[in-house]
């Protein structure tokens, strides 16, 4: 495990322009964020957006377990952005800057195009604790506001931060990989997003990593 790199023990609202402390204020994002979050999902109804579907989305059938890869994720943004908090400065500004340009390219996406899916079952085929998950899941994030998927995004950027990090072991890397491949997969077989979303989120990435680590690709290309 890495070293802490700053000890908070010495931070102070008064101190975020320090330079020990000033990546603190990049979780201002997250506030910005959840503003336009309740707007989109409480001030535009579902009828002005657009149902978000193709043929992918027939042949994907609902499997509740997936559900485990879906709430998983949670644990995968949050710890990542927490470890890189404490033990790893350069790397959580890498992430939740990442985090930030994808969520200022969706949250413009559900505000001038409205999107929604209708894949959810009206009843669930079986009863058991991960549909009973899922039911809360269902109930409390609508199905509007989705193409993009921020499941996708965020995970790419977990995946792209971990990645470039030397000292991170390649069986972590490989397994971290399948789990965001397992969670991008998820949102699909839980109905929570139509495939469209997931591809969607893919430019969003790219936008992301050309906008971070341009310098990073150049250099490899010219030392190959």
């Amino acid at each position: 495990m890495k070293r802490q790199l700053v000890d908070y023990r010495d931070f102070r609202l008064t101190r975020l322009n320090d330079p020990r402390f000033s990546h603190v204020k990049l979780l201002g994002g997250w506030l910005v964020y959840f503003s336009l979050y309740f707007i989109t999902e409480n001030l535009i109804p579902p009828e002005r957006c657009h149902p978000v579907h193709c043929f992918l989305d027939d042949l994907i059938p609902f499997n509740e377990f997936f559900v485990v890869f879906y709430v998983g994720w949670y644990v995968l943004v949050f710890g990542s952005l927490a470890y890189t908090f404490f033990f790893d400065v350069p790397s959580f500004r890498k992430l939740q800057t990442y985090i930030m340009i994808t969520q200022a390219v969706a949250m413009a996406a559900y505000i001038l195009w409205p999107s929604r899916q209708d894949l959810r079952p009206e009843v669930f085929p079986r009863e058991n604790v991960l549909t009973w998950v899922l039911g809360h899941i269902y109930a409390f994030d609508t199905s509007t506001g989705v193409c993009p998927s921020l499941h996708v995004a965020y995970s790419m950027g977990v995946l792209s931060v971990f990645t470039k990090d030397r000292s991170f072991p390649k069986l972590g890397k490989a397994l971290l990989a399948l789990f965001v491949v397992m969670v991008s997969l998820s949102v699909c077989f839980v109905k929570q997003h139509s495939a469209v979303d997931v591809f969607a989120a893919l430019p969003v990435c790219l936008l992301a990593e050309v906008l971070l680590y341009g310098k990073y690709y150049r250099q490899k290309l010219q030392s190959s």
